[in-house]
């Protein structure tokens, strides 16, 4: 498969947050759809992915001090991956061509309970022979389900990558641009708030969605074995 090739139904496609040619996170998902612009992607408790070793240790403690730290060794380079279980939520996540941010629906796994919109700001994806490829660029928008309000989240995170130089102040203008333009898109008629909530749930006679061995591929990622609680 080609990178400008599209997935079909089914297939899994892995996003990647990429810096600098390599790699800091990987996480396979399904696809749902994939018309050359938009990729509608699912992902689901169960599924194993690739994260630095700080973010799983701030999630299983609850400690903001190690998810920080996180970010200083990203900026300085030194960093490890770890396997972990996404546990809890489904997802089903838009990504489009050329957008500064890709939108996502949490509904409880068990009961298919809307949960909340989330608008997640990153680099325009570029297609890889596995999926996409793109980077976080920390500032979050977290919506409730049926659109009546909204908040930002991670600002704080998002100052300290401006500090450490991740963000520059081009790269912030553009953040800026998109942050406008994924209000007005809540606010107005066009997809992907429109209509109702985008219920989904997995083809149980899709298999699992797994990494390939070279997702996590780049000079000096050494890769810890972990998982987060269950």
């Amino acid at each position: 498969m080609t990178a400008t090739t599209r997935f079909p139904s089914g297939a899994t496609a892995v996003r990647r947050d990429v810096i600098n040619g390599r790699v800091w996170s990987a996480q396979p998902y399904r696809t749902i759809s994939d018309d050359g612009t938009t990729l509608d992607l699912a992902y689901w408790p169960g599924l194993k992915s690739l994260g630095p070793t700080t973010w799983s240790a701030a999630m299983r403690t609850g400690d903001d001090r190690v998810r920080k730290q996180g970010l200083e060794n990203l900026a300085c380079g030194d960093w490890h991956l770890g396997l972990w279980a996404w546990e809890g939520t489904t997802l089903r996540s838009r990504f489009t061509a050329g957008e500064y941010f890709s939108v996502h629906t949490f509904q409880d796994a068990a009961t298919g309970e809307p949960l909340r919109w989330y608008v997640n700001f990153e680099m325009p994806y570029q297609r890889t022979h596995i999926g996409l490829d793109t980077f976080d660029l920390f500032v979050d928008l977290v919506v409730e389900p049926d659109l009546s309000s909204y908040r930002w989240k991670d600002e704080d995170e998002y100052e300290q990558g401006r500090r450490l130089g991740l963000v520059d102040d081009t790269l912030h203008s553009l953040v800026e641009a998109a942050r406008e333009r994924a209000l007005a898109l809540l606010e107005g008629p066009a997809l992907p708030f429109s209509g109702a909530w985008p219920a989904w749930t997995p083809d149980p006679t899709w298999p699992v969605p797994v990494l390939p061995d070279s997702a996590g591929d780049g000079p000096g990622n050494g890769i810890t074995t972990t998982s987060l609680p269950s």
